[in-house]
């Protein structure tokens, strides 16, 4: 963050460790790209489709990403839908993502972090551990809100626990203050700066903001509401162009980039490197030091 917004920060609720996202990349601002995957085995889409296909595909995804001038990737289970609630997920999940995000962080040098949904924050941490992976995105961490899988509690307690039982304390945790697609209705009476508090306060390394879908850019307002009230690095989880992001980025340390860049703007697309190229280009405009 700029000293500006780290001066209106509160001191925290937890004691404050390394930047995550310096730590991770190098850098204090980060633009990371999601390799959606197709359907994986185990998965309602899912065609018999070989893993080293699978493979392939999440390679040449993140090739655009990187060439385009990303810092890093996330590795994500887009195509599982409908997801699955967290506890839920079988061992082929973690074992696929696992080798994917293993086949991706070896083929490209990348920084790559696993995100499974819908919040099974102990599977990615499985699979981020097993293929090399250095974060998580977990989209409720604390607290609790109703998704379309139902009501998803924050994994924040046993997570913290099974990262710790299996020695993958170096996986940094990314989590979502106010997640998409759900209704926050149990925790209305929840301030934004109480639930960024919360987040910090259960241990995660990193606070994403994001809009209300996919896709949704999250609110400026937001955003800078967020950050006020963390000692945590900030990051927009959605919504992300190169037309908004010269706005954005001064706000935060980072954005996670996907739907925007694709080349029908839709997430199950392809990735566009020339917008990619474009988006990294106004994001150096906005302070981003591009690899």
């Amino acid at each position: 963050m700029t000293a500006e917004t780290g001066s209106e920060r509160a001191l925290g609720v937890f004691p404050p460790g390394p930047n995550a996202i310096e730590e991770l990349f190098g850098t204090p601002k980060v633009v990371i790209g999601v390799v959606h995957l197709p359907p994986l085995p185990g998965s309602p889409h899912y065609e018999g489709v070989p893993l080293d296909e699978i493979c392939a595909f999440a390679i040449e995804e993140a090739r655009a990403y990187l060439d385009g001038g990303c810092h890093g990737l996330i590795v994500e289970n887009h195509w599982d839908i409908p997801f699955l609630k967290p506890g839920e997920h079988g061992y082929e999940t973690a074992a696929a993502m696992a080798v994917v995000t293993d086949r991706v962080r070896h083929a490209t040098g990348g920084r790559t972090g696993v995100s499974v949904l819908s919040n099974a924050a102990e599977c990615s941490i499985a699979s981020a551990w097993s293929g090399g992976g250095g974060f998580v995105r977990v989209n409720q961490w604390a607290n609790a809100y109703v998704a379309n899988e139902g009501i998803i509690e924050g994994q924040a307690a046993h997570a913290a626990r099974y990262r710790s039982r299996i020695r993958a304390n170096p996986v940094k945790v990314f989590a979502d203050v106010h997640v998409k697609h759900g209704a926050h209705a149990i925790v209305a009476d929840r301030t934004l700066a109480e639930q960024t508090e919360d987040a910090e306060f259960f241990g995660a390394d990193v606070l994403i903001a994001t809009g209300s879908r996919t896709g949704d850019a999250a609110a400026l307002d937001e955003v800078r509401g967020i950050a006020a009230h963390t000692s945590l690095p900030v990051v927009i989880g959605s919504g992300i162009t190169a037309g908004n992001i010269g706005e954005l980025l001064p706000a935060c340390d980072g954005v996670i980039v996907a739907s925007s860049v694709k080349d029908n703007g839709r997430w199950w697309g392809r990735v566009d490197a020339a917008k990619v190229r474009e988006l990294t280009a106004a994001a150096a405009k906005a302070g981003a030091d591009l690899p």
